[in-house]
């Protein structure tokens, strides 16, 4: 009599997308995801603690009274010391930590629901309305990411830098800039699946056309976003740092905006004054990279000839030195012919002989 052997199914936090990638990492993959989770936690730790953790405020310019003075040297009543225009530079690389999540988190967020929704539509549907949609994304595509930033910023905030007029001029510019990459990966799964014979089993037992959009096809068309998220967010934080650079960012008495003191701290660099350009380069290169890391990781991760590689490395671990030889003698090393079940498989319950 065969028994049949059920896997037990894992704990449900070692299914969380992030930790089931770290369990199965191993080697240079294992070492570049957590580096960059440690950078990235980091990053995400100071922009929602920026008030507990800024000695002073983003515009703040005096303290008991008395002005911080410009390009004042580190001391201890300002470690990284003043700006040229007498910010406090550790406290705008902190308060630009949350203005940079906060634009991250709206940008990739109007992006992935613009992109989802064309996407869906393009591909589900087809037509003219596809030929259309693909025409004007490939337009988009084709202009620097950059310049079509900089366009979309000055027609959004109209000259305004205020606060939030700022931040979400800059989310809506970085969306313009994503929204074709999510359109793309969508638009190409859907086409894809609408072919599949459990869609049709769908429409012939009278499913609508939103219904099969929303429960069939997008739910198995998204299974490569969380990898574009991850790469397009370092992405989004160097347009960002870009436009503020430029002067298309956000004013410094409204916000802490790391392109804007980059743009303020390059007279200070031929005068030897390194405190004002550093700490927020600083910032910008080791958020990117640590978003970067986890995004590379996660893509390799993804590859099927990655978990090939490790699951015949984990069986020729588990062999240990066994052979055999056709036509000749099975040899066993440490681990014995046991090794052998675990290229097989156990044997099953009842069908042992």
């Amino acid at each position: 009599m065969t028994t049949t052997v059920v896997p037990e199914r894992a704990p449900l936090y070692k299914r969380v997308p992030v930790v089931h990638q770290l369990r199965t990492s191993v080697g240079l993959q294992r070492g570049m995801l957590v580096a960059g989770l440690v950078l990235v936690v980091i990053f995400v730790l100071t922009a929602a603690f920026a008030p507990l953790l800024a000695p002073y405020g983003f515009g703040q310019l005096r303290a008991d009274g008395e002005l911080f003075g410009s390009q004042q040297s580190p001391s201890s009543d300002h470690w990284l010391g003043t700006t040229v225009g007498g910010f406090d530079v550790l406290s705008r690389v902190i308060w630009g930590s949350r203005t940079a999540l906060t634009t991250i988190v709206l940008a990739v967020a109007l992006s992935i629901v613009v992109g989802i929704v064309l996407g869906l539509l393009s591909g589900y549907f087809g037509g003219w309305l596809d030929r259309v949609l693909v025409v004007i994304a490939d337009a988009i595509y084709a202009f620097p990411s950059l310049l079509l930033a900089i366009l979309a910023a000055i027609v959004i905030s109209n000259g305004q830098a205020n606060k939030w007029g700022g931040i979400w001029a800059t989310a809506i510019s970085i969306t313009v800039v994503f929204v074709p990459q999510y359109f793309r990966v969508i638009r190409a799964e859907a086409v894809r699946i609408k072919a599949e014979a459990f869609v049709e089993s769908a429409r012939v037992v009278g499913a609508g056309h939103v219904r099969i959009m929303t429960r069939h096809v997008l739910r198995n068309s998204t299974r490569t976003l969380p990898l574009i998220v991850t790469l397009n967010a370092g992405e989004a934080i160097l347009t960002l740092a870009g436009l503020g650079f430029l002067g298309f960012g956000i004013s410094p008495t409204q916000a802490g905006d790391w392109g804007y003191d980059l743009n303020k701290a390059l007279g200070d660099v031929t005068s030897g004054i390194w405190w004002t350009s550093i700490p927020p380069g600083l910032a910008i290169v080791l958020t990117v990279l640590g978003v970067s890391l986890v995004g590379e990781s996660l893509n390799d991760l993804a590859d099927p000839r990655l978990r090939t590689r490790r699951r015949s490395a984990a069986l020729a671990g588990a062999v240990g030195t066994t052979t055999a030889v056709p036509g000749g003698v099975l040899s066993a090393g440490p681990e014995g012919v046991t090794g052998v079940d675990d290229l097989e498989g156990a044997p099953v319950n009842g069908d042992e002989s």
